[in-house]
C-alpha cells in the first residue's frame, strides 16, 4: 500500500502565496504592469485567463491539424445531421429529444410546426459540435474539456430560446399584452442593473427578522467569526452539542432561512444544542488570512468555547460545503494529534478529494490560479459577484438565460423568497486564503493525498476513526456527489453516505414535508467493503422525504442520554449580542 504521507512530489509549479506585502521576485515593475493588464482583461474574460482558453484551442487545433482524416470524417457526420434533420421535417425518423434537463424547449409552443423542426435543427447542430469538441484523439483531457465547455457557452448563447423573435412563447406573450412584456422587460432590465451595482438584497425579507432569525446569543468573537449558541426550547437536550461549520463563501444563514426551513431552527427543535459560526465578510485588510488561520481561528477557536461551555462534552461536528473541507482538514489534524473532542463529523455537499471535481475544475489551473492570484492582489480578495459569474457559467441555462427570458423577454417578475435574498447577500475571499485553498485543495489535491501540511506535518484523512454522515446531492455542480463519495476511499471508518434530491443548496435545504423530496441511505461499517458510486445508486432505494430525520436518528445514536440544557455562555465566554450577531451585517 502506497504511503499516504510520502513527501509532494507534485510537477505542478506552486504559486507565490505568500504574505502579499512581503518583496517577491515577480514584484517589477513589468510585473506590476502585467498585474494591471490582467484585472482590465479579467473585467471581460468573467475572470478566466484568456491563456487558459487560447493553449486549450491551440492544443485541439494542432492535433485536428495533425489528423486530417479524423476532421475530414466530421464532415460526413455533418451531412448525416443533416439527412435526420431532413428526415425530420418530413415526419420520419432519427428526430432527437432534449435532455431531462434541458428545459430550454419545454413549452408546448415549440413542439408546434415551425419550431419543433427549429428546435430539432438547433439539438442536431449541437450534438455535432460536441463531437468537433472531443475530436481528434491525443488532445489533452483538461484542454478537451475546456474546448467542447467554451463551445457548449457559445452553442447557449445563440440558442433561438433567448432571441425574442424566435421564441414563441415570447412571440405569444407579445401578442396577447400589446407589447406590455417588452416595457416590462426593461424595467426589469434596469433594476437588475441598479441591483448589480450595489442594491440590496431581495425586498420583503431583513436578516434578524425574515432570515437567520433562530433566537440565541453571540457567545464568542474574535478577528474571525462570530460564535451563536441557540436559545434551547426543550427541557432536555443531547449530551453532545451540534457545532456547525459553514462555508464563507456564503454567509452562514442558508442553514437559518425562514422559520419553516430553518435547519439550526429544526435541530433546536429536536432538543439540541446547537451553535453555529458566522464568519466575517473580508475586506482588502484581511487579504494575508491564510487557509490555515480560517482553521486555528474558525474551526478550534469555536471548539474550544463550545467545551468551555458545554461542560467538555464531546462534540457533533459539522461542515458545509468549504466549511466542511476546512472541518476535514481540522479532524484529520485532531485525530492526528489525539485531540478526543470530537463525537462525530457530519460533511454536507463537501469535498476531500478533487480529481473529479465537476467542471469547476476547469477554471482552475496553474495559469488560471496565476492570472486570479494578480486580479485579487490589487484588491486584496475575491469579490462575490466575480464568484457568482464563475458559477452562473456552470449553468447558464438555468442561472443566466432562462432569467433573462422570463425577465427581460416575458417580462415576469420573480417572486422574492428567503433564497433569493440569502443568494443575493454575497461575501468575499480572502485573496491569500483563496489561492492556498484553490492551488493546495483542487490543482495539487494534497488533501487527499496526504500532502496537506498542518503544523509542519502532513495529515491523513484515515487517521479520522469517528462515525461520519455525509450527505451528496443528485444535482450539484458546484461538489458533484461522485466526488463527495470518495470520502469513502480515503476512509475506512464507519461511514453513513446520503444522496439526496436537489443541488448544492436546495438539496441540503430540505426541510420534513417538503414536497417531491427523496434521498437514499446506507451505511457502510467500519473495515466494510466500499461500492462504486453508480453501484451504490443503483442499489439503494430512494426514499420520499427529508433526509434531516436520517441525520437525527443516526445523531441519537451517537449521543448519550439527555441533560439539561447549558446556560447560554460561560465564564470567558460571556453573551456578547442577540443573534445573529453583527458580522452578517457586514456588506
Amino acid at each position: 500500500m502506497p504511503d499516504m504521507r510520502a513527501p509532494d512530489r507534485s510537477p505542478v509549479r506552486s504559486l507565490d502565496i505568500r504574505n502579499p506585502s512581503e518583496p517577491s521576485p515577480r514584484m517589477t515593475a513589468a510585473a506590476d504592469l502585467d498585474r494591471m493588464l490582467h484585472v482590465w482583461q479579467s473585467r471581460y474574460t468573467a475572470g478566466r485567463s484568456p491563456s487558459t482558453i487560447g493553449l486549450a484551442v491551440l492544443d485541439w487545433v494542432a492535433h485536428a491539424a495533425n489528423a486530417p482524416f479524423q476532421t475530414a470524417e466530421l464532415g460526413r457526420t455533418a451531412l448525416t445531421q443533416w439527412q435526420r434533420l431532413v428526415q425530420a421535417a418530413m415526419g420520419g425518423k432519427g428526430t432527437i429529444a432534449p435532455h431531462p434537463d434541458d428545459r430550454r424547449f419545454a413549452h408546448p409552443a415549440w413542439l408546434r410546426s415551425p419550431y419543433d423542426l427549429l428546435v430539432q435543427a438547433v439539438l442536431l447542430g449541437e450534438e455535432w459540435w460536441d463531437r468537433v469538441a472531443r475530436s481528434p484523439g491525443g488532445v489533452d483531457r483538461h484542454n478537451e474539456r475546456i474546448v467542447a465547455f467554451t463551445v457548449r457557452q457559445w452553442l447557449d448563447l445563440m440558442s433561438p430560446s433567448n432571441v425574442a423573435w424566435l421564441n414563441p412563447e415570447v412571440i405569444a406573450a407579445t401578442r396577447a399584452s400589446g407589447g406590455a412584456n417588452v416595457a416590462t422587460g426593461i424595467g426589469n432590465f434596469l433594476r437588475d442593473q441598479a441591483a448589480a451595482h450595489g442594491a440590496a438584497a431581495a425586498r420583503g425579507f431583513a436578516v434578524g427578522v425574515d432570515l437567520a432569525a433562530t433566537p440565541g446569543k453571540v457567545v464568542f468573537r474574535n478577528a474571525l467569526l462570530e460564535l451563536i449558541q441557540y436559545a434551547p426550547t426543550t427541557e432536555t437536550v443531547a449530551a453532545q452539542p451540534v457545532l456547525i461549520v459553514p462555508a464563507w463563501i456564503m454567509k452562514y444563514y442558508i442553514l437559518d432561512l425562514s422559520a419553516g426551513n430553518s435547519l439550526v431552527r429544526w435541530l433546536v427543535g429536536q432538543g439540541r444544542t446547537v451553535f453555529a459560526i458566522s464568519w466575517r465578510n473580508p475586506g482588502p485588510e484581511m487579504r494575508d488570512t491564510s487557509l490555515d488561520d480560517y482553521r486555528t481561528q474558525g474551526v478550534m477557536a469555536a471548539i474550544d468555547a463550545v467545551q468551555a461551555i458545554c461542560g467538555d462534552a464531546k462534540i457533533h461536528a459539522t461542515g458545509y460545503c468549504l466549511g466542511g473541507t476546512l472541518l476535514s482538514i481540522a479532524a484529520a489534524a485532531m485525530a492526528r494529534d489525539d485531540d478526543p473532542r470530537l463525537a462525530g463529523v457530519s460533511l454536507f455537499a463537501a469535498q476531500t478529494d478533487f480529481t473529479e471535481a465537476g467542471e469547476l475544475d476547469l477554471f482552475i489551473t496553474a495559469d488560471q490560479l496565476d492570472f486570479l492570484n494578480d486580479v485579487m492582489q490589487t484588491q486584496g480578495y475575491l469579490d462575490g459577484k466575480q464568484m457568482a459569474g464563475a458559477f452562473q457559467m456552470l449553468r447558464p441555462n438555468d442561472l443566466v438565460w432562462s432569467h433573462a427570458i422570463r425577465a427581460y423577454l416575458l417580462g415576469e417578475q420573480d417572486a422574492p423568497n428567503d433564497l433569493m435574498a440569502w443568494n443575493a447577500d454575497g461575501t468575499r475571499l480572502p485573496a491569500r486564503m483563496h489561492i492556498e485553498y484553490l492551488q493546495r485543495l483542487f490543482l495539487d489535491n494534497a488533501l487527499a493525498e496526504g500532502r496537506l501540511l498542518v503544523d509542519g506535518r502532513p495529515l491523513a484523512l484515515g487517521d479520522v476513526k469517528l462515525p461520519m454522515f455525509v450527505v451528496g446531492t443528485e444535482h450539484d455542480h458546484i461538489a458533484p456527489w461522485r466526488s463527495v463519495f470518495k470520502l469513502h476511499l480515503l476512509n475506512d471508518g464507519e461511514l453513513t453516505f446520503v444522496l439526496t434530491s436537489g443541488g448544492h443548496n436546495a438539496g441540503i435545504v430540505s426541510e420534513p414535508g417538503h414536497p417531491h423530496r427523496h434521498f437514499r441511505f446506507r451505511v457502510r461499517a467500519a473495515g466494510g467493503h466500499t461500492l462504486g458510486p453508480d453501484e451504490w445508486q443503483r442499489d439503494t432505494a430512494a426514499q420520499d422525504g427529508s433526509w434531516w430525520l436520517a441525520w437525527d436518528a443516526w445523531l441519537d445514536r451517537h449521543s448519550g442520554p439527555r441533560v439539561t440544557p447549558p446556560p447560554l455562555g460561560a465564564a470567558g465566554f460571556p453573551p456578547l449580542c442577540d443573534a445573529p450577531g453583527t458580522y452578517i451585517r457586514e456588506g
